[in-house]
């Protein structure tokens, strides 16, 4: 096999956190790992991101800090800015990987850059699809899950998000309480988390960063106690060790498809069980009955919370260890970079992508963040004639 040891990449981060991120944070997260692991395997990197991140490599950067936190700092003008300036030096590099959504494509479709992978972390509405439909040409893409794929798009893998085990405590001996991680979003099913507390008699720790703040008021405060049901705001670090290692179990009970959940893989890490939703990726990272259950309703993980101390906790760390690991990630980049620097540019798409990117938007099987309402009554949608 041959090394890529010495090729130029770009890694682009987002910027609304440093990279890594202190506590909440999963796009920097991964491009932090991205960014490290490609460096311990002899590439040449340069980490596009915030002045306050942290890099194996080189770092570049036009913004000082991250966007969240500093709110005097205008996310469309320094998202522009950040994007730009990875562009104006495209020309020093053999590769680029975007983990900035959309906006980077445009301006690939405008330059000669080199090849251009772009890792799909998730669509937060319809309309940007436009953006990568037309940049197909120029981009290869990678899903996060199986599970989240839109049927207009042409994929060179399923590239899963992945962690460093050794930075989670493995915990042998399940806890006492049930906990919530991550922000508070409906879709993120923090009422759920606590519904399911509630009803199965255990403790509720939920660690979250504003997002919704309405939902929060209405549907999360009124039920926070500091005894069956405590907010710890935003844990970071090794306190956000403790808690994972210390629960008896995640829920992770979304509302829409889940696009990958890092935070399912962080508690299996530290050994401990995840309660989820059968929806989107949950099924792809939660092997059913062994790493944790995978519930329809409420009243089901309702009555799956005792059994969750019944689990061999082992089973999650090795999951982890076996399939999301960080050098398990790195490897599957590996692959799909090769393939980039091979092809230079995508092969176009065929008949059946085309013919899906007529389809209707309301019918795609991923999840999108913010989806307008239906203005028609729902109907049973033929697959496109090729």
């Amino acid at each position: 096999m041959t090394s890529l040891a010495g090729v130029r990449l770009a890694v682009l981060a987002p910027i609304s956190w440093p990279t890594p991120p202190p506590g909440y944070g999963p796009w920097e997260q991964i491009a932090a790992n991205i960014a490290d692991g490609m460096a311990a395997r002899g590439l040449d990197v340069t980490l596009f991101a915030t002045g306050n991140s942290q890099t194996r490599g080189r770092l570049e950067s036009v913004v000082p800090v991250g966007l969240n936190e500093d709110p005097g700092l205008s996310a469309d003008v320094y998202g522009a800015l950040h994007v730009a300036n990875l562009f104006r030096r495209a020309g020093k590099f053999d590769l680029i990987h975007n983990n900035l959504d959309w906006r980077p494509l445009t301006y690939a479709l405008a330059s000669d850059a080199p090849p251009l992978v772009t890792t799909i972390h998730g669509f937060s509405s319809p309309p940007i699809l436009a953006a990568y439909y037309a940049a197909a040409e120029r981009s290869f893409y990678c899903s996060i899950s199986d599970a989240d794929r839109d049927p207009g798009l042409d994929y060179v893998a399923t590239t899963y998000n992945g962690i460093d085990p050794s930075k989670f405590t493995y915990c042998e001996r399940p806890g006492a309480y049930l906990v919530f991680l991550g922000r508070f979003h409906p879709e993120k099913g923090t009422h759920l988390a606590i519904e399911i507390a509630k009803r199965a008699g255990v403790r509720l720790k939920i660690a979250a960063i504003p997002q919704d703040r309405e939902y929060f008021r209405k549907e999360v405060e009124p039920h926070i106690d500091g005894d069956r049901v405590q907010f710890l705001g935003a844990v970071e670090r090794e306190a956000r060790n403790e808690l994972l290692g210390g629960a008896l179990g995640l829920i992770h009970m979304t509302t829409r498809p889940e696009r990958f959940g890092l935070t399912m893989i962080e508690a299996m890490a530290c050994g401990t069980p995840v309660l989820g939703a059968r929806l989107g990726s949950v099924p792809e990272i939660v092997v059913d009955g062994e790493t944790g259950f995978l519930c329809d309703s409420v009243e089901e993980a309702v009555a799956r919370v005792p059994a969750l101390a019944q689990l061999d906790r082992r089973k999650s760390r090795e999951r982890v260890e076996d399939v999301f690991s960080l050098e398990k990630m790195i490897d599957r980049y590996v692959e799909v970079y090769r393939v980039a620097l091979d092809l230079k540019k995508p092969r176009p798409p065929n008949a059946e992508k085309l013919a899906w990117r007529d389809h209707d938007h309301w019918d795609r099987p991923m999840a999108f963040t913010d989806l307008p309402p239906k203005p028609w009554a729902k109907v049973e949608m033929p697959k496109p004639a090729v």
